[in-house]
């Protein structure tokens, strides 16, 4: 089965909106991996509007299992990572106004931007992925920009309207994971997916991970973060 990475940034965003010390998303991180996730991930934006700096530090310092950086490539934030050293970095696109992230990155258009970034993050040891959309000439540039795996954005297939669409969907995340298993590029999968969806999405034995934020800490307000975290699990088993 693919590994679960959780994303914790919504318990951060709990505790920012109230300017106050809780919820923590250090202790969340903790009780995911005592329900057995395989990682855990956090997304440092320019705005800080949820994750902390001193949060990632911590993070770093505690968790058992591997911690996966989402960032922008940055000057600030690839002195971050490297100061930080997370197991993993995941470019991603970000822009202030968006609630979330809204797409995969441009890796055609910011060619050399980010060939610079994934250059000096290898220099400093820290493996990187791409959070790309599930597009052949995207996977490609992935790999000749020098990121040794991709993160297939699965929000169109998520916010499908009718079967047909969903269907339509998944057949391009089909095939961009056949193009990135040519290019022996490292799959993982992530955004919008929840206790609906991702079954036909875990179910795609070339995909490596999963990467799942927003619905399972959603979950935890109802079921507790525990119980959340083991629910997905069985899902995708």
């Amino acid at each position: 089965m693919p590994r679960l990475g959780v994303n914790i940034d919504h318990v951060a965003t709990v505790r920012q909106v109230r300017g106050v010390m809780y919820p923590d998303p250090v202790t969340a991180a903790g009780i995911v991996e005592l329900a057995g996730a395989d990682g855990i991930v956090c997304h440092l934006r320019e705005d800080r509007r949820h994750i902390q700096d001193r949060d990632l530090r911590i993070l770093k310092e505690i968790i058992q299992t591997r911690l996966n950086l989402e960032m922008a490539a940055t000057e600030e934030m690839v002195r971050i990572a490297l100061a930080t050293k997370p197991n993993i970095v995941t470019l991603v696109p970000e822009k202030r106004e968006e609630l979330t992230t809204e797409g995969g990155l441009d890796v055609i258009k910011f060619f050399s931007s980010l060939k610079k970034a994934v250059q000096r993050l290898h220099k400093g040891g820290i493996p990187v992925s791409l959070f790309v959309d599930p597009q052949k000439d995207q996977i490609k540039a992935s790999e000749d920009v020098g990121a040794h795996a991709i993160e297939i954005h699965t929000g169109h297939y998520c916010d499908a309207k009718t079967p047909a669409q969903e269907d339509l969907e998944l057949k391009k995340i089909f095939d961009a994971v056949a193009e990135a298993s040519h290019r022996n590029l490292q799959i993982a999968a992530g955004h919008g997916l929840n206790y609906v969806n991702v079954r036909r999405i875990a179910e795609i034995k070339e995909i490596e991970e999963l990467n799942i934020g927003h619905s399972i800490i959603a979950r935890a307000f109802l079921v507790g973060l525990d119980r959340a975290v083991r629910e997905m699990i069985e899902l995708i088993k």
